[in-house]
Order: structure tokens, then C-alpha cells, then sequence
């Protein structure tokens, strides 16, 4: 690619006053391509989920569902709708972990369906019209920049699958589990065979995951009463993103679930859909910035 930039002109003794008119040199820069090329080399190239994200985040703003385009672009969230290109087979989804151990964790089965619908007309996000099942050691793992996992028992990873995992979210991967009461101890029990040095600590109820595109002021909702305690939201960390999250005495998934199953009411209901609304725009900003 060729460009030309102004240069002073040479003096001379004939010269007129205000010198002569001044010339053009011509210099030679390489091209964008082989910049871009070069720039590629030097790092890794991202996973093919968070290509997904870096599409769905893109500055074209024409797919967005109103009356939340608005509140997504002054957050920062330029995301494009339509059939983006993803996971090498069609528009994003949730991926659902099929993890051992005897937990149930195909539980809640409308629930995903249902977010995955509000995601469409609530962010104007063109996903999938169902999760996808993707168990830890899956080389296809990487492809989702989102993976979830519920359930009332008892999780177990083997040796590989915890390197597998390990290995994903260090590398720009997100976990969402949402315990639907009796996956609490396992999933501690897990996570710290994972992540020895990297401790799980309560999310203050000002993080942006409760921020947008919905503000949640008192943070997770509370959907099903379990022990009674308070709702609770927990991260683990890697280089200040945010890797896992674990929502706690709430029981998310219950309340996306179709209205008949439990019975929940309209604004409980309501509540638990933005929370998960917010997570996977979260998730999906999260993964565009991912290196």
C-alpha cells in the first residue's frame, strides 16, 4: 500500500517569496494484511468462542431489541444480531456441563430453552434456540464462550477433565454453576481442586455482572427458599476476570424454568430471567476482551 504525506520543500537561492509550491513524497508502509498478519503471530489466536463474542460485539447496532439497545450501548455492549457465525456450526448457545459423579445434571430441562429465548428478545442477541451438552475433557469445550452447570448431587472431575477445565478457564473460558440445592459441597470440593490458589469470594452487589443491560441493586434475586439463607453470588478470579461463577441459595435455573413446573410467581420469575440476561451479555463482553 502506497501513501503520500506532505514534505517541506528545499530552499532555494531563486526561490519566491513563501518558497516554492511544497511537493508530495511517496513512501512505501506495509500492508494492513500483512501487518494484521505479523500482529498474529506474535500472540495466540483466540478460541473460536471468543470469536463468537468479538462478532456479537461488534459496533453494528442495528439488531438490538428496544427498550434495552439503548441501555446496552450506554454500558458499552455493541452487540449485532442475526446468524453469527460461531462455534463452527451456527448461532451462540449455552453450553451444559455433563460433568460425573452422580449429580443430576441435565436438571431443569426448560430452562436454558427459556433464557436463551429471553437473551433473543430482551438483547437482541441471535442465539441458538437450545444449550448444547459438552462434557470437560470435549476438545470442543473452548468453542463456547459460555458453559453451565446445575444440579442437586454430587459433581466429580477426573484427573484429565480437571486439567481440561482448568486449562479453559485460564484461558478466557466462563463456568456459571448454580447450585439447585445438594451440588454445594462437591462444587467447592472441585473448585479447589482447581484452583488451589485461587480462593472463591463473595461478588459485592455493585459488580457490573448485576449492572447490566438490567441494574440489580440488591443483587442475585432469591427464586427458591433451600435453607432459607440469603442469596449469594461467588467468583473465582484469574488476572481480574472473572472465570467462575457460583450462585448460591437462589437457584437461578428453577426460575427460568417453564411458569408451571414450580409454580414461581411472575416477578419471581421475572427476576431470575434478568439476572440470567445479564450473565450471558456479561459472559459474552467478557469473551470479546479475552486474549
Amino acid at each position: 500500500m502506497i501513501v503520500e504525506r506532505p514534505t517541506a520543500a528545499r530552499r532555494r537561492p531563486d526561490a519566491p517569496p513563501g518558497g516554492f509550491p511544497r511537493r508530495r513524497e511517496r513512501l512505501s508502509v506495509p500492508a494492513a494484511s500483512t501487518a494484521r498478519r505479523l500482529a498474529g503471530a506474535r500472540r495466540p489466536q483466540p478460541s473460536s468462542g471468543t470469536v463468537v463474542a468479538r462478532r456479537l460485539l461488534a459496533s453494528n447496532r442495528r439488531g438490538l431489541a428496544l427498550p434495552l439497545a439503548a441501555l446496552l450501548a450506554a454500558c458499552g455492549f455493541a452487540v449485532a444480531a442475526g446468524d453469527a457465525a460461531g462455534q463452527a456450526t451456527g448461532p451462540p448457545t449455552i453450553a451444559r456441563l455433563q460433568y460425573d459423579g452422580g449429580g443430576d445434571w441435565y436438571a431443569n430441562p426448560s430452562s436454558l430453552p427459556n433464557l436463551l429465548a429471553a437473551v433473543r428478545e430482551r438483547a437482541g442477541i441471535a442465539t441458538a434456540n437450545r444449550e448444547a451438552v459438552v462434557r470437560p475433557g470435549d476438545p470442543s469445550l473452548r468453542d463456547y464462550p459460555f458453559v453451565y452447570m446445575t444440579g442437586h448431587g454430587n459433581v466429580r472431575f477426573s484427573p484429565e477433565q480437571r486439567d481440561a477445565l482448568r486449562a479453559f478457564l485460564l484461558d478466557g473460558g466462563f463456568l456459571h454453576a448454580d447450585d439447585n440445592y445438594g451440588m454445594d459441597d462437591s462444587f467447592r470440593r472441585e473448585m479447589a481442586l482447581l484452583f488451589p490458589d485461587k480462593p472463591m469470594v463473595e461478588l459485592p452487589p455493585d459488580h457490573p455482572v448485576f449492572r447490566a443491560p438490567y441494574r440489580l441493586p440488591g443483587g442475585l434475586p432469591k427464586v427458591h427458599e433451600h435453607d432459607g439463607g440469603r442469596p449469594q453470588a461467588f467468583g473465582i478470579f484469574h488476572e481480574g476476570r472473572l472465570a467462575v461463577l457460583y450462585t448460591y441459595e437462589s437457584d437461578l435455573g428453577d426460575g427460568w424454568e417453564d411458569a408451571a413446573v414450580h409454580d414461581d410467581s411472575p416477578a419471581v420469575r421475572e427476576a431470575a430471567l434478568q439476572m440470567g440476561v445479564n450473565i450471558f451479555v456479561f459472559a459474552m463482553r467478557q469473551a470479546a476482551w479475552a486474549s
